[in-house]
């Protein structure tokens, strides 16, 4: 990473404080060994998953004070990872996923910086068939709804690694795509509901948009 440009900042919680290693901005890129080209990310869209986004912020406040006793969580496309990295400072059991391949190098470092325990990471695809990441309890992610064509692969992905009573929670800036993934959720089976970005977290994450909420339980094949 010495051509990077980084940040070091820290992030506020209620009773937590999460040091962060990011990119400097989004217009970084280190690709020599052409890991990302081979994987099909661009040099534009490189740098997305290095930088603090307003709907990571959103999520991470909202689950500050969300019910996570005994349940397994994943993040999906965590990008830096600041839920995983704040839920990791409640000792949940928490485990995050992302496509590119330097989120996990990014995540091992704020780990240490933080003093934390480790954090499971696995580099996958929505569309990949064969990782290890196992059933959860409740799955979280934000600004995850970028093209249509990801809607039944991130559908998918989210009932393949569903425990039978699992609760799915997406921060969603609004890009036109929450029907379309509500749609494709009841389909797999789950309650489906969304709603505004409460007050104090639009003022704390600067951000406007909708906490997207699923819910999946042994009883669903009765709302099918």
């Amino acid at each position: 990473m010495t051509d990077l440009r980084l940040k070091y900042q820290t992030i506020e919680f209620l009773n937590t404080d999460i040091h962060l290693c990011t990119l400097r901005d989004n217009q970084q890129y280190y690709d020599p060994d052409g890991k990302a080209e081979g994987l099909g990310i661009c040099s534009a869209s490189w740098p997305i998953f290095g930088v603090i986004w307003p709907s990571s912020m959103a999520l991470a406040h909202f689950m500050d004070s969300y019910n996570i006793k005994a349940k397994r969580i994943l993040e999906v496309g965590c990008g830096i990872a600041l839920p995983s990295l704040l839920l990791n400072s409640k000792n949940a059991d928490i485990t995050a996923t992302d496509y590119h391949p330097e989120v996990e190098s990014f995540l091992k470092r704020n780990v240490k910086i933080n003093e934390d325990q480790k954090i499971f990471f696995e580099r996958t695809s929505w569309a990949d068939k064969d990782d290890s990441l196992g059933l959860f309890d409740l799955i979280i992610g934000s600004d995850l709804l970028y093209e249509d064509e990801h809607i039944t692969l991130l559908a998918n992905f989210i009932d393949a690694h569903a425990s039978a009573t699992c609760e799915v929670i997406i921060v969603d800036p609004g890009r036109g795509r929450k029907t379309k993934l509500d749609k494709a959720m009841v389909k797999l089976g789950y309650i489906c509901h969304y709603q505004d970005i409460p007050a104090d977290i639009k003022a704390l994450a600067n951000f406007s948009g909708y906490i997207l909420k699923f819910v999946k339980t042994k009883l669903r094949t009765s709302f099918g």
